[in-house]
């Protein structure tokens, strides 16, 4: 894991031409409930293709470890507002992207411009022009995917994996019916509405200001095309080209001695069970405090926010007065 790191510049060359983008405006994110924090923006792009702009909150002393917080779908940097705090009192740097296509980020405007290979490019361009090191990766469902990509080809900038109901898929895995579902629905429904999906994937029912809160990103069907394709971007045959990638970059785990935690919850249909494959393949796996997160569903940043981000701040900056391996009380969460 000390190979030579690709140059920012050489992933700019590969900048795709886009159709087109749009930007939400800013006044559709006034006064979101516990989300305080100001947003920066990186502007990327290169020689042959449309400027992407990608948000992303980063708070905390510029020194201190990165904890880098990346979300899934449809979901966005709001997400995590339940972690943030925590983390922050621990006096960690907290880093929170929003995923082109998602929340504050540009959005190409055509679900043909979007792809699993341009959101590992996107992302890997925006790490290095931001240049963050020291990193702990909290990647959640395509937080994960992406996420687990960014961390193989620049391992030497990452000290710490946490993989939360995500995966890194093949195509040789059986499809859940769920999934199945999820997958047209996503890509044909005319209704597509955001706030009520989330809503869906948590046990705790989320309020009318949080659901508008996941809806905030996306006012028209030009803004919510990166939304929508998502689950079609998920490789499901062996021989879908980013199978191939995310096989390489299997590659690159199966050699990972680098701590690698799994927090899985127990009511997630898709991803239940994955957290197994990293326990048993990667090396750093081995020994950690992988938690199973109860009375949690798909979002389990919005069942058990301040629980993990307490859990997280303890991985990243142990105190001197607790133990190793981390105990989790039985009203949030159990080690299995």
């Amino acid at each position: 894991m000390t190979a030579a790191e690709t140059p920012l510049a050489e992933l700019l060359a590969q900048w795709p031409t886009l159709s087109g983008v749009v930007r939400t405006p800013e006044d559709r994110f006034a006064a979101l409930p516990d989300f305080p924090w100001t947003p920066q923006y990186e502007t990327l792009g290169g020689p042959t293709g449309t400027a992407i702009r990608v948000a992303c909150i980063d708070e905390g002393p510029r020194d201190a470890p990165v904890v880098l917080l990346i979300h899934g779908e449809p979901s966005w940097g709001y997400l995590y507002r339940h972690m943030i705090p925590p983390l922050l009192a621990r006096g960690l740097r907290v880093v929170v992207p929003d995923l082109v296509g998602m929340g504050r980020s540009d959005k190409p405007m055509r679900q043909n411009d979007y792809s699993f290979a341009r959101h590992v490019l996107w992302m890997r361009a925006w790490l290095l022009q931001r240049n963050l090191r020291r990193i702990t990766l909290y990647g959640q469902d395509w937080g994960s995917l992406i996420g687990l990509r960014m961390a193989t080809a620049h391992p030497d900038r990452f000290e710490r994996l946490v993989v939360a109901n995500g995966g890194l898929p093949i195509g040789r895995d059986p499809i859940p019916m769920a999934f199945r579902i999820w997958r047209v629905f996503s890509r044909w429904s005319p209704w597509f509405p955001v706030g009520r999906i989330v809503n869906l994937g948590c046990v705790r029912a989320l309020t009318a200001t949080e659901q508008a809160a996941y809806d905030a990103p996306f006012p028209s069907r030009l803004h919510s095309a990166g939304a929508r394709c998502f689950p079609s971007l998920v490789p499901i045959r062996p021989d879908d080209a980013e199978a191939h990638a995310n096989e390489a970059a299997w590659a690159v785990l199966r050699e990972w001695h680098k701590p690698l935690v799994t927090t899985f919850s127990t009511r997630d249909p898709i991803t239940r069970g994955l957290d197994l494959r990293f326990q048993q393949q990667v090396p750093g796996a081995k020994g950690q405090p992988h938690l199973v997160v109860r009375r949690a569903s798909h979002f389990l940043q919005e069942d058990q926010g301040p629980m993990l981000g307490q859990w997280l701040a303890e991985q990243v900056r142990p105190t001197l007065s607790t133990p190793a391996v981390h105990r989790v009380s039985p009203d949030a969460g159990q080690r299995r």
